[in-house]
């Protein structure tokens, strides 16, 4: 009678007690929401269909990015569904914060050139030095929060793409293409439609955009509602 090798009978021990590769593959899953789907005719109320996928097969892509503005997104057909003045405001503020950082950074030199020639104080070059660093930081944090303050919402026609402008770092436009469903809802984030001040979310991702419908203005209910669910 012939014996079986030590490799062969480990082999058969691990395929016939399988338990431990079992309860690795039966982790648990995760719910994952997809985009709306419509139930019943026009007017009715718009929900988020949910899904069981595993855990080693990740929804969305690790990195944070908007759709790329090419040219089938730009010559798409875009309704404005969410608008906010103020944003003009902002914009000039942005820029008067780098006026006045390029003139304090401009005027340092030339205070540090006549401290050498011992034409000026040391008090003098402290003050601008302390000005121009104070403005260095208050551009630099007046400029991350401007940046993040949504001015305009729009919805495409086929009411799949989310375009959000806002301002850039120099004060400029800037669009942003967010497919619809990756857009959180109010109920997602956990705001709630009375609050001044809601987030812009999307799964993919923990950055943050701010908006508000209250100091603002919603131009279009129906099309800000199939983004952000009911408004009421």
């Amino acid at each position: 009678m012939q014996l079986r090798s030590p490799g062969l009978i480990r082999l058969t021990f691990s395929i016939a007690a399988p338990g431990h590769q079992c309860l690795r593959q039966s982790q648990s899953i995760r719910p994952l929401l997809f985009p709306y789907t419509q139930t019943g005719t026009r007017g009715a109320s718009w929900t988020r269909s949910s899904v069981i996928v595993p855990n080693n097969h990740p929804p969305f892509p690790l990195q944070c990015r908007a759709l790329s503005a090419s040219s089938d997104l730009a010559s798409r057909k875009y309704s404005l569904i969410y608008t906010f003045p103020a944003i003009k405001v902002l914009r000039a503020l942005s820029r008067l914060k780098l006026l006045q950082t390029g003139i304090t950074t401009a005027l340092l030199p030339a205070v540090f050139y006549f401290y050498l020639q011992e034409q000026a104080s040391v008090t003098l070059l402290t003050y601008t030095t302390g000005i121009a660093a104070f403005a260095a930081v208050m551009l630099y944090a007046i400029s991350h929060y401007i940046r993040r303050v949504v001015g305009m919402m729009y919805l495409d026609s086929t009411q799949t793409t989310l375009k959000v402008s806002h301002l850039s770092f120099w004060g400029y436009r800037r669009d942003m293409y967010l497919p619809i469903s990756d857009v959180m809802t109010l109920g997602d984030t956990g705001d709630s439609p009375g609050e001044a001040i809601l987030r812009l979310k999307r799964y993919s991702c923990s950055d943050t955009m701010y908006f508000s419908p209250r100091l603002g203005r919603v131009v279009d209910r129906d099309g800000f509602e199939k983004v952000f669910g009911s408004f009421s």
